[in-house]
């Protein structure tokens, strides 16, 4: 009998020649399973082991299941039978019987109910209910995945995202593959030496950070790194460091295109075989054999993507976070965990170093160090200005010489900025849009050209195919509502518009193009024009010779509260791609010079930036100085959840006010709002020191509004992304 499944597997031989009279062997017998295992029978059901004996100590498994619902937000306990005590060991993944009523007993067990999964957390002398209890069904896996550090933790995010526990082991353990579980892990190697500083020289307190975590120190920085291709390098010895002290260090970061390059510097600098990286692009099977490596010691370092920020990594010394302010760390899944905020409580729990780097700085950056929970690691001016292109704008002196410019979307300064640049390499040119010509305007009077059936945005993704933007809707005549003319213009152009412009006027020089759809991982030296969309900027050897930052009003434009936050980190990440002001890198950006996101480029100084814009934050009580959460529903639903919720008393409400209506063609992710259905949105503000009676009142309401059952559906955000 198998002990991980309890069924029987096997025969006696005494069975076999009863079967097999005219001894057929082992032959005989094989042909038999194959044909039974074609025939695909219904395996059985996990037995309820009645009757069976119960394991003699500790004969009770506190399990959490996977029910991601409030109400049942808790621990189960079971009865082990005597068969699976050895296996039935703490962080075991099992299969039990749930949902079994109290008068489903038959000899002192619960029966019935549905068969989930769950995770072994604790074994029990007795449990505390008093009733009977159901028997853990089946043992899937005598591996044990959820260690107590990792349910400490997602109880911990749990708590602060107002979400179940289930769920954020969802986002923590991943699938089990039992392939990559039956092959064992590598032997751990020994700590490598501690790694020379680098250019890390360049900052002013950077040798002395690689000394701290190599010396077992837990140092916590916010690092604004220098542009240029260094910063991967920079990473990797914080990540040897850190390996040189006996301890394990995590790295998270967007994207794929971001690990790999940080991937490739940890492999020249430490070897094969010292880090994993975990990513969706390496498929479940190895995704979960490099998770299973970290797990079980054989892996000390490990760099990946925003799932990554769960990974068990032993003896933890150093977690890292690049570019804190890309979405892309915004977890889509219940409870929407953010990977900075897992970080900062990892590196508070585990008691380990921090750094939070990027080449620009969020707000929630500069909070960091404003409270002097972590230091400043920056570079000298002298060192900003050698490694920083030149910035250029598109001032009152250039309109004043170029009366055209004032109306064209590339300006003369722009043209000399392409042409001189494609004489010594690539030239970059980021476009705020993708398609041909998204938005368009009436070109006698600018009138924003909307659609007549529900007043949304004309767009044009083809060359003369017209249609509306929300509704989806063709528009084969249109005229302007406010001077009658029947001539369009763009008002923002696409990249592929771009492109096209671009190739008639440089028609010798090659285009690329990179964006959602196709995005370029890097490009050669050779002189090219290279239209990418922000995030999608390739890298070219030897960097790009310049950049243009076109429609910069698009990106400040957009009504959030992070647009100069985020326009201004999408314009440094072109920018640091391209070559130093000493190389001749030159950038030029058409916006208005005035703006303050515009003059933090000019001077490179997103600190500064960052900075200004918290002391704002500051003072009308924004995040990330105080705590907010959103509640969305039907207007009705969420007055009526807000009333019944005992929120803080120094809790304001904001709203609600009603979401744009979700066109039902439209492609959905995770978390949008329903197609067609008309909700509200409602913001809850607490000063900073109660975002955690904000949370638990919130889960609280939620957990009884779950309970009682039926009515509309509520959905609650704690710290959304976009507050508008």
């Amino acid at each position: 009998m198998s002990v991980l499944s309890g069924r029987y597997e096997a025969v006696s031989s005494d069975d076999r020649q009863a079967e097999d009279p005219a001894g057929g062997g082992p032959e005989q017998l094989a042909l038999i399973r194959e044909s039974v295992r074609k025939a695909k029978v219904p395996r059985a059901k996990p037995r309820t082991w009645r009757g069976a004996a119960l394991a003699g100590e500790l004969p009770v498994a506190r399990v959490v299941v996977n029910k991601g619902v409030l109400h049942l937000d808790q621990f189960f306990d079971y009865a082990v039978p005597e068969e699976l005590d050895e296996v039935a060991q703490p962080g075991v993944r099992v299969r039990v019987r749930f949902g079994a009523g109290a008068h489903q007993v038959r000899g002192g067990r619960r029966e019935g109910g549905r068969l989930i999964g769950g995770f072994v957390v604790e074994r029990r002398a007795e449990s505390d209910y008093s009733g009977p209890l159901a028997a853990l069904a089946d043992v899937v896996s005598p591996e044990p995945v959820l260690s107590a550090e990792l349910l400490g933790l997602a109880r911990a995010v749990a708590d602060r995202y107002a979400g179940s526990l289930a769920d954020v082991l969802q986002l923590a353990i991943p699938p089990r593959n039992a392939r990559a579980e039956s092959k064992p892990s590598p032997e751990p190697l020994p700590p490598p030496a501690a790694p020379e500083a680098g250019t890390w020289e360049r900052y002013v307190n950077g040798p002395a950070f690689l000394a701290a975590l190599a010396g077992g120190g837990a140092p916590r920085a916010v690092w604004t790194a220098l542009p240029g291709p260094h910063w991967a390098d920079e990473l990797a010895r914080a990540v040897g460091a850190t390996l040189a002290s006996g301890r394990g260090a995590l790295v998270v970061v967007p994207d794929g295109r971001v690990a790999a390059r940080v991937d490739t510097a940890l492999t020249a600098l430490l070897g094969e075989g010292r880090h994993a990286l975990l990513t969706a692009e390496a498929g479940p099977e190895k995704r979960y054999r490099e998770w299973l490596a970290v797990r079980r010691g054989a892996v000390r370092a490990v760099v990946g993507t925003r799932a990554a920020m769960f990974a068990p990594v032993r003896d933890l010394g150093l977690v890292v976070i690049w570019d804190d302010g890309d979405g892309s760390h915004s977890e889509q899944h219940a409870p929407q965990p953010h990977a900075r905020e897992v970080l900062l409580l990892r590196a508070a729990h585990d008691k380990c170093g921090f750094l939070l780097g990027g080449t620009s700085c969020t707000v929630e950056a500069a909070q960091l160090v404003g409270t002097g929970w972590a230091l400043p690691l920056v570079a000298g001016r002298e060192q900003v200005r050698t490694a920083a292109p030149l910035v250029r704008t598109i001032g009152d002196g250039e309109l004043a010489r170029d009366e055209a410019a004032r109306a064209a979307r590339l300006p003369s300064l722009a043209w000399q900025a392409v042409r001189e640049g494609l004489k010594t390499g690539p030239v970059l040119v980021q476009v705020p849009r993708r398609g041909y010509v998204p938005r368009l305007a009436c070109e006698r009077c600018r009138t924003p050209a909307r659609c007549r059936h529900c007043a949304g945005p004309l767009e044009a993704p083809r060359e003369r195919e017209l249609h509306c933007g929300w509704c989806g809707r063709d528009e084969p005549v249109w005229h302007c509502v406010e001077c009658g003319s029947t001539r369009l213009r763009a008002q923002i152009v696409g990249v592929r518009r771009t492109a096209e412009e671009l190739g008639r006027a440089f028609p010798a020089v090659p285009v690329r193009t990179s964006g959602r759809d196709h995005v370029l991982d890097s490009v050669p030296g050779r002189p090219a024009l290279v239209v990418s969309t922000p995030g999608a900027e390739p890298v070219a050897e030897g960097g790009y010779a310049a950049a243009l930052l076109l429609d910069g009003w698009a990106m400040l434009g957009r009504p959030d509260l992070r647009a100069g936050e985020e326009a201004l980190r999408r314009w440094i990440q072109a920018g640091s791609l391209v070559r130093g002001q000493s190389e001749g890198g030159t950038v030029v950006v058409v916006a208005e010079p005035t703006l303050r996101p515009v003059q933090a480029l000019v001077r490179w100084d997103p600190v500064g930036h960052a900075q200004r814009e918290l002391a704002e934050r500051a003072e009308l009580g924004f995040p990330p100085v105080s705590r907010m959460a959103a509640v969305l529903g039907r207007g009705e639903t969420v007055a009526e959840f807000l009333a019944a919720a005992e929120l803080p008393a120094d809790a304001q409400v904001l709203g609600p006010v009603p979401l744009p209506v979700t066109d039902p063609g439209r492609a959905r992710r995770a978390g949008d709002v329903p197609a067609g259905e008309r909700w509200e949105r409602a913001l809850v503000r607490v000063p900073p020191g109660s975002g955690a009676a904000l949370a638990g009142a919130l889960k609280r309401a939620q957990a009884a509004r779950l309970a009682r059952g039926g009515g509309d559906p509520v959905r609650v955000r704690i710290d959304p992304p976009d507050i508008g």
